[in-house]
């Protein structure tokens, strides 16, 4: 790729994960001419369930793909808390039964990135997604910014183009080349383990749970895919996680074991989920310490800049961290339409996108939506109880909860 300095222009986009491909359809979207270069040779459906919250629901909407997530999808309709004792402790309708104008999403990692790819194909052409190149370096020089890329035979590709975006994940090699003095991931002390099982649908067949808490266990469950036996049952996501030292380093599809944390849920029997016999039932286990990065003094460097995870990697709870880089992308559309000079446009990008992704990064480790769990268990002395309203109100809950919307940028406005 050549850049033109006429007209729009053309820009390398490094990494094929969410991050990357929404940016190629929001830069198509505006006519500003774009590639991806992946480092993987072929891109396969990895990972488990994520959420696609309201705010990002919105953009990807305005793209045109509503229908394609909506039927590799399952519309979550609530968000429910539990204490271990399975004893209700909030509940809050969610997407459009919120009263959002968009829905949300629970949806596989691998059926996302699947509905993004196909897009970017279909609009840009089948060339416009080019794999088994790694970005080995990232320079700018007299005007133009310049990629290289090793490819699997051991080539070196140089590709020019008028700005280089790191979508290269939470362990970005760009990030790293901008940043050689930033220290190792931050632990918060606590492992995260993930599976997938198929599985009869509970409460309402579209809920987020949230259970317990992390000095015991605490576990998050939704589903992600509907009817996928032409019986009616669903395939569950589940997280569990539990206060650790460190076990792993950051590697989203490193395997786990059952027998690690499995004890802790033994005894979470409850009348609409059988925990223990969920855990039993998943085919394989990844395991992932829950780390996160401090956030960046700055992204941009003249012709280069950062963008979802490889800018802002951020504990995974919240259930905000592909809805931070699809707000990303549309931020970066909109300033490179709205300003001809690329580095300024890039910097004007970073003002507005640094501030808030950092907020988020430093509330995901502190009070992100399930703190209601926290203040329930503190309160209560990890105790059953007779009434939530003996521990805490449900204004306390709902603020929780509302703040957390107000920080991440999906609150409904006022009435």
């Amino acid at each position: 790729m050549t850049p033109t300095h006429r007209g729009r222009p053309e820009i390398v986009i490094v990494g094929a994960g969410v991050a990357g491909l929404v940016l190629a359809l929001e830069l198509h979207d505006a006519g500003i001419p774009c590639r991806v270069y992946e480092a993987v040779p072929e891109i396969r459906a990895l990972g488990v369930g994520i959420n696609v919250l309201p705010h990002a629901a919105a953009v990807l909407g305005q793209l045109g793909l509503e229908a394609d997530l909506t039927a590799s999808a399952v519309l979550t309709q609530e968000s429910v808390f539990f204490t271990r004792f399975g004893q209700l402790a909030h509940r809050e309708p969610a997407g459009r039964l919120a009263g959002y104008p968009d829905p949300q999403y629970s949806i596989h990692r691998g059926d996302l990135q699947a509905v993004l790819l196909s897009a970017v194909r279909d609009r840009l052409g089948a060339d416009a997604v080019v794999t088994g190149h790694t970005c080995t370096g990232v320079r700018d020089a007299d005007g133009v910014a310049v990629a290289e890329f090793r490819t699997a035979d051991g080539a070196v590709v140089r590709v020019r183009g008028d700005a280089v975006i790191a979508c290269d994940g939470v362990n970005s090699a760009i990030r790293k080349q901008l940043h050689p003095e930033e220290g190792p991931p931050r632990y918060s002390g606590v492992t995260m383990w993930r599976g997938v099982a198929v599985w009869e649908p509970f409460l309402s067949g579209g809920s987020m749970v949230r259970i317990g808490w992390l000095d015991r266990g605490k576990l998050v469950v939704y589903p992600i895919r509907d009817d996928v036996d032409g019986h009616g049952r669903q395939l569950v996501n589940w997280v569990a996680e539990r206060q650790t030292p460190q076990r792993s380093e950051r590697d989203w599809i490193r395997r786990g074991e059952l027998a690690d944390f499995a004890d802790a849920y033994s005894d979470w029997h409850f009348d609409w989920l059988d925990v223990p016999a969920l855990l039993e039932a998943s085919e394989s286990v990844l395991e992932y310490p829950m780390v996160d990065q401090e956030p960046l003094s700055w992204w941009t460097a003249g012709r280069v800049t950062l963008l979802g995870d490889a800018a802002h990697p951020m504990v995974p709870r919240g259930s905000n961290g592909a809805g931070q880089a699809v707000l990303d992308a549309r931020a970066l559309r909109r300033v490179l339409v709205a300003e001809p000079d690329v580095p300024t446009a890039l910097q004007a990008y970073e003002s507005e996108r640094r501030p808030a992704t950092a907020l988020v990064v430093r509330t995901n480790r502190t009070n992100p939506p399930d703190a209601i769990l926290r203040e329930v268990s503190r309160r209560s002395g990890d105790r059953p109880f007779a009434r939530i309203e003996d521990v805490i109100s449900t204004e306390e809950l709902a603020a929780i909860s509302d703040g957390y919307k107000n920080v991440a940028g999906y609150a409904l406005p006022s009435s």
